[in-house]
């Protein structure tokens, strides 16, 4: 008799459960059209619900701050990720189950990556995003990083499949998750209080009970509102997520828990940063070429280490190795009490080899071991020390260059190939009839003249015919001078001018190797 008793029981159950999902289900009218519920548009009674899209929920109980790095982390299962904030995270798996080894294998990875990040965290699997995020919220920690220690047993099938009692909330299918759902406590819902209150002193402090109540009823007592996330959540409705889109740039902050005083102590406190950085990059397959670093004081302003790269790099050890150069170099005012990094502009990574010719030969281009020598030296002495030369059109010396960033390895590659495939459309341009030194001093000296000719520790010789230059009229730096090749007596060749306008002065302007 118990048995019977107890197995009466267990149909009368699956026949309340199957009533409520009947009852969330549209008949047709009279007529033969479909009823439509308040902006959406039901199923058929006939059609059984097909999960086009099953989504893992993740809560997290602590550690909500690394909900961003969580989000970035899991779209290498899926690219379909979603934020719930302030502690919720959304992932649509469907299409990444088989590569992860099933139900169980997915999850374990997701909580694995919780655990790796030190977050406490409960895991749910929905056809709904909604529904997920819910039976996450009213789940319990994962120990140790697993989803549970027994395996998932499903009933339905392997496609509407659903885990018994007591065993995650893993539902693969929209037909059993009305069943699943109506336990669960109404407060994950995160209704207003209000709601809550109004809805507790009327006995409804379930999600199946207050399901069970008349929709015109709950509409017209609540709202519009509860009743639609009532639809997204049993599937009825469509529920449209934003996806999340990961940071361009890199910036993370630490707090101290103690003072520090010298470089050392520094240099170890940004090592976790460094590393983070090094996964952010890696996950982009982007590098640098710029990175910042903030160091606070207790009063004093905060202290900014500038390290500019002459080739993208997304080596985190080369990073800090540059990073140390530059914070030797650094007069820190009081102890840092916290430590910043900030990233400049990402330059996505490019794979290159090694070109034939050596740096030097027959124009070779700028090989790794320079642009890390332009780094060690930049990173020493200062940006401003070490620059490149770029060519300027024009005819007055002292504009024809400009001090630029030393040029990178990419593109240094990218001008010879330009200039390789110019060289066989066009012929090489003529050699100039006048030669200039590659030594231009920072201003013209004036020398002293007898007979009208310069001098310069004794009587200069000149060389080969003058070359004129008269420009500039436009912008106002107007220029007419005669230009020399000059001989000293000690043999040193010199560039010299005479004003073509009077008092027709002589002055030195470069000087030849």
């Amino acid at each position: 008799m118990r048995r019977l008793t107890a197995q009466a029981d267990e149909a009368s159950v699956r026949i309340s459960e199957a009533a409520s999902v009947r009852a969330l289900l549209p008949a047709p009218d009279d007529s033969g059209r479909k009823a439509t519920s308040l902006r959406s548009v039901r199923r058929p009674a006939g059609d059984a619900p097909v999960a086009s899209e099953l989504w893992i929920g993740v809560h997290l109980f602590t550690g909500s701050d690394a909900l961003e790095r969580l989000a970035t982390r899991a779209q290498r299962f899926t690219p379909r990720v979603s934020v719930a904030p302030p502690d919720g995270l959304l992932l649509e798996v469907k299409g990444s189950l088989h590569l992860f080894n099933g139900v169980e294998g997915l999850c374990s990875c997701v909580a694995s990556e919780c655990a790796a990040l030190g977050v406490q965290s409960a895991l749910a699997l929905s056809p709904t995003p909604l529904s997920a995020l819910v039976a996450a919220r009213c789940g319990q920690p994962a120990p140790g990083g697993s989803v549970t220690d027994a395996p998932v047993t499903s009933v339905g099938g392997p496609a509407t499949g659903v885990s018994f009692t007591g065993k995650p909330f893993i539902v693969l299918g929209l037909a059993p998750l009305v069943g699943q759902l109506a336990p669960l406590p109404l407060e994950a819902l995160r209704w207003p209080q209000e709601t809550f209150d109004r809805l507790a002193r009327m006995g409804v402090r379930t999600i199946g009970q207050v399901l069970r109540l008349p929709r015109a009823g709950l509409a017209k007592r609540f709202g519009t509102e509860p009743l639609l996330m009532l639809d997204r959540l049993t599937g009825r409705d469509a529920d449209l997520r934003e996806r999340f889109r990961a940071r361009e740039r890199f910036r993370r902050k630490r707090d101290l828990t103690y003072e520090l005083e010298s470089h050392e102590a520094v240099l170890r406190a940004l090592e976790p940063l460094l590393r983070e950085l090094g996964t952010f990059l890696q996950a982009r397959q982007c590098s640098l070429m710029q990175l910042e670093c903030f160091l606070q004081h207790r009063q004093a302003p905060a202290t900014r280490c500038l390290l500019r790269l002459a080739t993208p790099v997304a080596d985190a050890t080369r990073l800090g190795e540059l990073l140390a150069e530059r914070l030797n170099r650094l007069v820190l005012p009081e102890p840092v009490r916290s430590c910043e990094l900030r990233s400049g502009a990402l330059v996505r990574s490019m794979l290159a080899s090694n070109t034939l010719w050596q740096p030097g030969e027959h124009g070779g281009a700028v090989s790794v071991e320079s642009s890390g020598l332009i780094e060690r030296l930049r990173a020493r002495l200062g940006p401003e020390a070490v620059y490149g030369l770029q060519v300027l059109p024009g005819h007055r010396p002292e504009n024809t260059w400009r001090a630029i960033e030393p040029p990178s390895q990419a593109a240094s590659v990218t001008r010879k190939s330009r200039a390789a495939r110019a060289s066989h459309t066009t012929p090489c341009p003529p050699w100039p009839p006048f030669s200039r030194p590659l030594w231009l001093l920072p201003a013209p000296r004036l020398l002293s003249q007898r007979n009208g000719l310069p001098r310069r520790r004794g009587a200069l010789r000149l060389r080969g015919d003058p070359e004129r230059i008269e420009s500039g009229w436009w912008d106002g730096g107007e220029i007419e001078r005669d230009y020399y090749v000059a001989v000293d007596i000690h043999g040193v060749r010199l560039w010299v001018f005479r004003e073509r306008v009077a008092p027709h002065r002589w002055f030195l302007h470069g000087l030849f190797g």
